[in-house]
């Protein structure tokens, strides 16, 4: 027999959607602020020769450069004032969330904080993102005014004024992310990147036509990219949706003259726990030194730094190296951000707390280390399955002369981002369902 919240999921229609007024105010909320982010996207920064920044751009648009220009919605190539996007305040929380690990006085904030202890992080992550976003702009500013033709007045004005311009862009999407995560739909930082890319794509796809159309690329090598784009969108699907039902059981109980408990319920385990991070995560560590030495490499550099040019040319889309690093990160990030996000430890406490337990298993120490042992191996298929889903793309990259912006990267952002928006919409409409039975079981009391 059905339970109450799947009767109440499977009675959801545009009717009931209509109702839900608190929804609504949310969607339009998010709706806003995307249009408020794409705005940024347009506007550039003062003191560019556009025209020439465009023209210098284009000889490193399947780079470095190219990848910041997907996530950041277009705005490198406009030299926008959102032009860093959120890709500071990614790596700074990579930055906190590994001291969180490893330096004994976070470890206890994120552990024993609670509430608190999150907020101070979380405050530690907007400093950190200040300094990543003020040495990036800084780096930013350098690499424009050695190349020639582009700023039109070169000088400690023009420094400190790109500095304040892309970290200020880079602290109002971070504040802007924040508010749609609260007063909106979704989670702000990721939608804020799914715009993005969203808002490219059909720019991209129009490019890759041109190519197959003077023969840059196949016809055969667009086919295969086009079935490749469908099979990895089915398999996120699939994937992410897949889960393992861990059995718990609850002891009845007397309280009274009356039983209670007695029940069984499933604990959920994702294939992939850690979702969308990991690649993002990996693609801004890749970026965060490669972004400032991008522009660097057309400069005038001294004889002990000739070889940076070189080294950041191996970090590019469907080069070995990129590959080999691009992977390891993505494992990596797996396993550590599903160690972040759940805890054996603590939710074997909480089953422990209100008498939960595994058929088999001793509750306490020995229900974490299954948990554990459990959750381990789902880490090693998911940590496959998306490293197969974002490098697969990366070998046609460099066999079919293609556009990296293809690749399965984007793809497994902009699915999982989806995904997770429409549940999260699914999840305020059943919350608006219980709220109307409370409000007419009430009514229906007072009567009586």
């Amino acid at each position: 027999m059905a339970s109450a919240a799947e009767q109440l999921a499977a009675n959801m229609n545009f009717a009931a959607f209509q109702k839900a007024t608190e929804l609504h105010k949310r969607i339009w909320f998010t709706l806003i602020a995307m249009i408020v982010y794409r705005l940024g996207c347009y506007l550039p920064m003062p003191g560019i020769d556009i025209q020439a920044f465009s023209a210098a751009f284009q000889g490193s648009s399947k780079g470095i450069l190219g990848m910041v220009n997907l996530f950041s919605g277009g705005a490198v190539r406009r030299m926008a004032v959102f032009a860093l996007n959120v890709m500071p305040y990614i790596s700074a929380s990579i930055i906190v969330q590994l001291l969180g690990t490893i330096y004994p006085p976070w470890e206890k904030l994120r552990k024993e904080g609670g509430e608190a202890g999150r907020k101070t992080l979380n405050q530690y992550t907007r400093y950190l993102t200040v300094v990543l976003a003020i040495f990036q702009s800084f780096g930013i500013a350098m690499g424009l005014q050695a190349s020639q033709g582009i700023v039109d007045n070169p000088g400690i004005i023009f420094t400190l004024s790109t500095v304040a311009t892309l970290t200020g862009g880079t602290m109002f999407l971070m504040w802007l992310g924040e508010q749609i995560t609260s007063r909106g739909v979704g989670n702000g930082v990721s939608l804020i990147i799914f715009a993005g890319i969203v808002a490219v794509f059909p720019t991209y796809l129009n490019q890759a036509f041109s190519l197959a159309r003077t023969g840059a690329m196949s016809g055969a090598g667009l086919l295969m990219i086009a079935v490749l784009v469908i099979a990895v969108t089915v398999a996120i699907v699939f994937m992410e949706r897949s889960q393992r039902r861990l059995l718990v059981q609850y002891p009845k109980r007397q309280v009274g003259n009356r039983m209670f408990g007695g029940d069984t319920s499933f604990l959920p385990l994702k294939i992939n726990t850690s979702g969308v991070i990991p690649p993002i995560f990996a693609s801004s560590l890749l970026l965060l030194p490669a972004t400032v030495m991008g522009f660097l490499a057309t400069a005038n550099l001294p004889s002990w730094a000739q070889w940076l040019p070189g080294a950041v040319g191996q970090l590019q889309h469907g080069r070995p190296l990129f590959m080999v690093l691009y992977g390891g990160l993505i494992i990596f990030f797996c396993f550590f951000y599903t160690s972040v996000v759940f805890n054996p430890e603590d939710t074997a406490e909480n089953l422990r707390k209100y008498g939960g337990f595994m058929p088999g298993i001793k509750p306490g120490k020995r229900t974490a280390e299954y948990l554990d042992f459990v959750l381990t191996r789902l880490t090693v298929i998911g940590a496959f399955y998306i490293a197969v889903v974002c490098l697969l793309p990366e070998a046609l990259i460099g066999f079919y002369n293609a556009p990296f912006y293809m690749g399965g990267t984007s793809v497994l952002i902009v699915v999982s981002v989806t995904m997770d928006t429409v549940t999260q919409i699914q999840s305020h409409l059943l919350a608006h369902q219980y709220e109307g039975l409370i409000k007419k079981s009430k009514l229906r009391g007072m009567r009586r």
